[in-house]
């Protein structure tokens, strides 16, 4: 008889909360009442609709088929390809939509934010972007809302080029306007010596004529602590996590060069897709090369709070009202333009929750 060998300890106890057998999901989002929504962008899967409600077992486009409709004659009340969706808490969804379908030039006038009202399910607000904040370049990937400053509240957006300057995009709610900072900085930038590992093996861009090149994402993952001074930020292809106030982001006296002074640096994460903080203070990140989710704690104390097998490639986090941390897991690094055109996705791709046992982080006093 053979011996058991030892093996690789797995542990952090995920319920699976959804399966999708269909397109791939990138966002989550788990409303003050409960409710979860999912986005799905347009990277080359058939997607019937780019924003869902999981109602009853079930999706259903949201707020209705055909807001999802993309529309060129009405463009700004129908979605284009969304990559993220955020309950702010107080009965609104916030919808990102990046308006470049499979990383597109961004179609122009279509990248917008969108508020839909929850209790009516109707658009409430759309807020767009000029040339200059929404570049050519420009993938917008995730979003964070305070209401604690300004007249109506304001919004942080990374941008995760692959092309151009990485970012981090302020919006003003009350009037709409918007500017780029830390634009091209190296803390939002892809970190040039770093190459992703996933499953075993380097992660890069494999082309269906052989030629390959390095996997390069700017400042994607986001977060904002409970008081709505400080975002935290990570740029995709990088294990490093940086802060920086809210404050020094929207002053626009401090110019980009002199912003970069006031980032700081908190070490080593683990490379990292989505991020979210709760209630308490505590960073939770994704470790895509390590199936893991990490906790940062007020204390500077980082934790694996789940390393599983079934965590392949943790994408966005969202922390419900039952106090449980949500993930989508969506194979991401299995896509075909890693594998020579070949896709090495396995159907379903999953909504997974872990009990933390705090609250979302607030978006207003």
């Amino acid at each position: 008889m053979k011996p058991m060998l030892p093996m690789e300890r797995y542990f952090g106890k995920l319920e699976l909360v959804y399966s999708f057998y269909e397109a791939m999901p990138t966002g989550v989002t788990v409303s003050e009442t409960g409710r979860i929504f999912i986005c799905f962008p347009k990277w080359g899967d058939v997607v019937k609709f780019t924003v869902a409600e999981i109602v009853e077992g079930q999706l259903q486009p949201y707020p209705s088929y055909e807001t999802n409709l993309f529309d060129p004659g009405n463009i700004t009340m129908s979605f284009i390809s969304v990559q993220s969706v955020v309950a702010d808490g107080r009965g609104t969804l916030w919808v990102l939509d990046t308006a470049a379908p499979n990383f597109s030039e961004p179609i122009k006038g279509g990248a917008k934010l969108v508020a839909i009202d929850l209790k009516s399910n109707t658009i409430k607000k759309v807020y767009n972007f000029s040339e200059n904040v929404v570049l050519p370049t420009t993938y917008l990937n995730d979003v964070r809302i305070d209401f604690r400053v300004g007249k109506a509240g304001y919004a942080y957006i990374t941008d995760s080029s692959s092309k151009g300057p990485g970012a981090i995009i302020v919006l003003d709610l009350e009037n709409g306007n918007s500017f780029r900072r830390l634009n091209g900085a190296i803390s939002t930038s892809p970190d040039p010596y770093f190459i992703p590992k996933v499953e075993g093996q380097m992660l890069m861009n494999r082309n269906k004529d052989g030629s390959t090149s390095p996997f390069r994402l700017a400042s994607d993952s986001l977060a904002i602590s409970p008081d709505g001074k400080i975002v935290y930020f990570s740029p995709l292809t990088s294990r490093h996590l940086f802060s920086i106030s809210t404050e020094s982001l929207r002053d626009k006296t401090i110019s980009d060069l002199d912003l970069s002074y006031h980032v700081g640096y908190l070490g080593e994460k683990g490379a990292s897709d989505g991020m979210i903080t709760d209630a308490e203070g505590t960073v939770y990140t994704g470790d895509y090369e390590n199936n893991s989710i990490r906790k940062l704690s007020p204390n500077g104390i980082m934790e694996t709070i789940a390393h599983d097998p079934r965590i392949l490639w943790p994408d966005t986090f969202s922390i419900g009202p039952d106090r449980y941390l949500y993930v989508i897991v969506n194979q991401l690094h299995r896509q075909p333009r890693f594998h020579y055109g070949k896709d090495l996705r396995q159907k379903p791709y999953c909504l997974l929750r872990i009990k933390i046992g705090n609250f979302p982080a607030p978006t207003f006093s």
